[in-house]
């Protein structure tokens, strides 16, 4: 693996109308530099929601400049459309990403549980829980979108932990 130079990681839970993200920087403990979630117009057309999750996370990658976008890979899903709805928007994901030359990683729901709570089996409230503790947050993040997206990015942190240099 190569050094990473960048110590910014942008953490997706990818969806339709809720994408959930988490931008965060290494430091100790990570420091939160902007979470939320990406405001897509719920009535628009899917093509026009594409649009509009593509040039918000541009938006983000332009003013934070993260040097790894990283993001839940999804393996199981109950409702068909929602599994190419969800494949499209992660297709407009990596199509920003390679635009914008940042690195993609991806992560199993075990290892983003493991990561972040010690156990691949944790629940969402385990998992909003030690979000918090280990950003030092005064409160949980909420909805469960934004809690998911920061948890990947400590887990893409905790995974490549040795590679980032300190600031």
């Amino acid at each position: 693996m190569k050094k990473i130079q960048s110590s910014i990681v942008l953490g997706i839970d990818l969806g339709t109308t809720r994408m959930g993200f988490g931008i965060l920087q290494s430091n100790d403990p990570p420091r939160v530099i902007q979470q939320g979630i990406v405001p897509v117009s719920g009535s628009a057309p899917f093509s026009v929601q594409l649009d509009e999750i593509y040039r918000y996370v541009q938006s983000l990658l332009d003013t934070h400049n993260p040097n790894i976008i990283a993001f839940e890979d999804v393996f199981f899903v109950k409702n068909k459309k929602t599994a190419l709805d969800i494949a499209s928007v992660r297709g407009v994901i990596l199509l920003v990403a390679a635009h914008s030359k940042v690195e993609i990683v991806r992560y199993t729901p075990l290892q983003v549980k493991q990561a972040v709570t010690g156990w691949g089996r944790a629940d969402k409230k385990q998992v909003q829980s030690m979000v918090q503790t280990i950003l030092k947050l005064p409160e949980a993040p909420k909805p469960d979108d934004v809690s998911d997206a920061l948890a990947v990015a400590l887990c893409c942190l905790h995974s490549h932990q040795s590679l980032i240099e300190s600031q």
